[in-house]
């Protein structure tokens, strides 16, 4: 990244490096994120293939309901665990100590899944998904200090820049990662995602003094009294915890499902509790309480399309593994392979769609939210419908050709760009004042719902990768984008005059 750093033009105020002409510190944390990703999308790239591979060949041989279940509950708890980890930042540690815990943990998380041992696995997976969600909540404040001026003119662009480096690292790490753990060794695989995000964390702490020193406040401290009683609240909850699995496993009844059953429940739990506690706060006036109204909507929405979207690491995975073809003009790949068609789509048509919105805009023809929406569940649901098509296809013995599943991804990817960064922008139109900074977190919610759904199809027995499963998921998000696209006007009118 070295050539990339420049001298500001002389005579300017800003005199230090740059880096694409933006503050030197979003070249650290441009590195630290894009490093990050590598090694959260590589091992997700292996989980569910690790999870229900056989013993015999290095495995835990899991059945594939088992699989879809745990990948679910865990990609669920990493975005659950974005709303603590911004609470952390904003009244304990600060964001750039965040950062550094967080990563640390992340690191430790993928070495200890990289010990042959069923216990270090699952271990491995909650520090990973613990110092994700705190990491993620934290690291994009730490861009937006780079630019105290929140008018200049940077700083949409170093956030795009930012974006690309999270996208590059989801991109390469599948072909990496993901060949090295199916080809040569899964644990080897898990361990390489570790070096990713020690590497990370070099850059990270190489960068220190290039970042803005906002990054090291508590904006909110949490008195002393108040910390104490929170600890103490955690520590007999914890207590409790440990007490009742610790009688469930001397009595020799334990099993996964005692872990995945509450957390499946508190992802569908939680995020209605929150949402509605929020929408019935009398402190909100008439206009915030009808935007979020308005808003839940659109949540409800994103968890559907979410919970379909989000089995492109799961569902979809084994049926690369297990239907398709894993050859193209004579060059073998890694099932996991396939993991990196979403980063690869997002990142060349990510500016495409950006220069859309502004081309339609300037001639008043952009599409409402509520149309974007709808349009984003209309290609969700028609991807399940191809993959219901492709499972018919892939019937017996026969394998489908992996273009199957390069259209169903494409078609994945075009929904993400109408729904997610229109999202992320209407939440922040739509957040009610008292709760400006906790909304993210509650968009972030959206993914925990619809995963949650899907890991409690898998627990109460609904049959994974049929053409019924495809089908019926499909058409939920076609009617969910009918209903939305219907309900336009009306819901146009909750959200208050926002656009």
């Amino acid at each position: 990244m070295a050539s990339s750093l420049t001298k500001a033009p002389a005579g300017s105020a800003e005199t230090e490096k740059t880096f694409l002409g933006h503050p030197r510190g979003l070249a650290n944390l441009f590195m630290t994120e894009m490093w990050e990703r590598y090694s959260f999308y590589g091992m997700r790239a292996l989980l569910v293939l690790y999870l229900a591979t056989e013993v015999a060949d290095g495995g835990l041989g899991m059945k594939d309901a088992t699989a879809v279940a745990i990948y679910s509950v865990y990609n669920a708890m990493v975005y659950l665990l974005a709303l603590p980890g911004g609470w952390l930042g904003d009244r304990v540690w600060g964001a750039r100590k965040a950062v550094a815990i967080a990563g640390i943990v992340i690191m430790a998380g993928h070495f200890l899944l990289a010990v042959p041992a069923q216990f270090s696995f699952f271990l491995g997976l909650a520090f990973i998904a613990a110092g994700s969600g705190v990491l993620k909540a934290n690291i994009s404040t730490m861009v937006g200090h780079l630019y105290p001026d929140k008018n200049d003119s940077r700083r949409d662009s170093g956030f795009t820049i930012f974006y690309m480096g999270i996208n590059l690292g989801a991109f390469v790490a599948p072909l990496t990662i993901g060949a090295i753990g199916q080809k040569v060794n899964w644990h080897l695989g898990f361990a390489l995602a570790g070096v990713g995000m020690a590497i990370g964390l070099l850059f990270f702490f190489l960068g220190y003094r290039h970042l803005n020193e906002e990054s090291t406040r508590v904006p909110n401290p949490l008195p002393a009294s108040e910390r104490t009683a929170l600890v103490k609240k955690g520590l007999i909850w914890l207590g409790v915890a440990a007490a009742a699995y610790a009688v469930v496993g001397l009595s020799g009844n334990f099993h996964i499902d005692w872990v995945l059953w509450p957390l499946t429940v508190l992802g569908l739990l939680l995020p209605a509790w929150y949402l509605f506690r929020i929408r019935r706060d009398k402190d909100l006036t008439q206009v915030e309480q009808g935007r979020m109204t308005g808003y839940i909507w659109f949540f409800v929405a994103a968890a559907v399309f979410w919970a379909i979207y989000d089995q492109g690491g799961s569902v979809l995975t084994l049926f690369a593994k297990n239907d398709t073809e894993t050859s193209i003009f004579g060059f073998d790949f890694a099932e996991s392979a396939f993991q990196s068609l979403n980063p690869l789509f997002v990142m060349a048509m990510a500016p495409l769609f950006a220069m859309l919105w502004v081309w339609l805009s300037r001639r008043n023809k952009e599409p409402s939210t509520a149309s974007k929406f709808a349009t984003a569940l209309l290609l969700i649901g028609g991807s399940f419908f191809v993959m219901m098509l492709a499972q018919g296809v892939a019937s017996g013995e026969t394998k489908v050709s992996p273009m199957w599943l390069v259209s169903v991804y494409f078609m994945q990817t075009v929904g993400e760009l109408c729904l997610s960064p229109v999202g992320l922008s209407l939440t922040t139109k739509l957040a009610p004042e008292k709760y400006s900074s906790q909304m993210m977190g509650v968009w972030f919610l959206a993914v925990t719902a619809g995963s949650s759904v899907i890991a409690l199809l898998q627990l109460v027995g609904a049959p994974t990768g049929t053409e019924a499963w495809f089908a019926s998921q499909g058409a939920l998000a076609l009617l969910a984008g009918a209903g939305v696209f219907m309900y336009r006007r009306k819901v146009k009118a909750l959200m208050g005059g926002v656009h």
